[in-house]
């Protein structure tokens, strides 16, 4: 046996033909199309490398700017905890670091979250879409229902975040993550990552689309790296003044 590169390519590309043909990416985006048009702000988290996923959506050229990154650190930068929690090998694990990201977010009542995690397992990721859905706001999932339907939850109420949100997005990651077999068992070439955010993608896109069929301007991010890029994007970050976060 040996790890051939084209057949991850390959299989990248079966997914690329065929997530975009899944009705819950419109569903989607009609929830974001809804919280935008009623003055909200979309709110993203995910954690490890999830969160590259929630970067996807808050903050990036061609995307929306009301839009807003939470984040496992956000504990200690927005909050009092000291930078050692970082450390914790568990921290995704407790479900009380949930209820303090949320606290310390600045959330609005018609803000809509999305929360991207592979597995839709982690206590973090659980309790802030228990807490989320207890305070009446839209959820987004993006997960593997794959691999979630294949492992335990950790939270302790025994659910997972699939079996919470409004809208779940399947990655289409298989247990494991990885799509290319070893010889000694395991597996290179993970894809969540590629998936989640080229559903990420879908989704904002399909939002600009609706907001355009209804007459209305959307508030698109110009890459920094242009001229006029910085004038624009200030210019429409000032709607959004204390709602929306940029730090690192």
């Amino acid at each position: 046996m040996t790890v051939n590169p084209q057949d991850f390519v390959e299989h990248i590309a079966r997914l690329v033909r065929t997530i975009p043909e899944d009705p819950e990416i419109s569903r989607a985006a009609d929830l974001f199309t809804k919280a935008l048009t009623g003055g909200g702000v979309i709110q993203a988290f995910g954690s490890g490398h999830s969160e590259a996923v929630a970067m996807e959506i808050a903050g990036r050229a061609g995307g929306l700017v009301p839009t807003n990154r939470l984040a496992l650190r956000d504990i200690v930068r927005y909050g009092d905890a000291p930078a050692s929690e970082l450390d914790r090998y568990d921290l995704e694990r407790d479900p009380a670091v949930a209820r303090q990201i949320l606290d310390l977010a600045p959330v609005q009542q018609h803000d809509l979250f999305v929360i991207i995690s592979n597995s839709g397992v982690n206590g973090v990721v659980v309790e802030l879409a228990t807490l989320v859905k207890e305070r009446g706001h839209d959820l987004i999932a993006i997960t593997s229902r794959t691999h979630s339907e294949a492992v335990a939850s950790r939270h302790p109420s025994g659910r997972k975040l699939a079996d919470l949100a409004d809208v779940v997005l399947d990655n289409h990651a298989p247990y494991g993550d990885a799509v290319l077999p070893l010889p000694d068992g395991g597996a290179t070439g993970a894809v969540s990552t590629i998936t989640s955010a080229l559903l990420a993608q879908l989704v904002v896109t399909q939002t600009v689309r609706n907001l355009l069929e209804a007459g209305e301007v959307p508030p698109v991010y110009l890459s920094a790296n242009v001229p006029e890029g910085d004038e624009h994007n200030l210019r429409l970050e000032a709607l959004y003044a204390g709602r929306i976060r940029r730090g690192a």
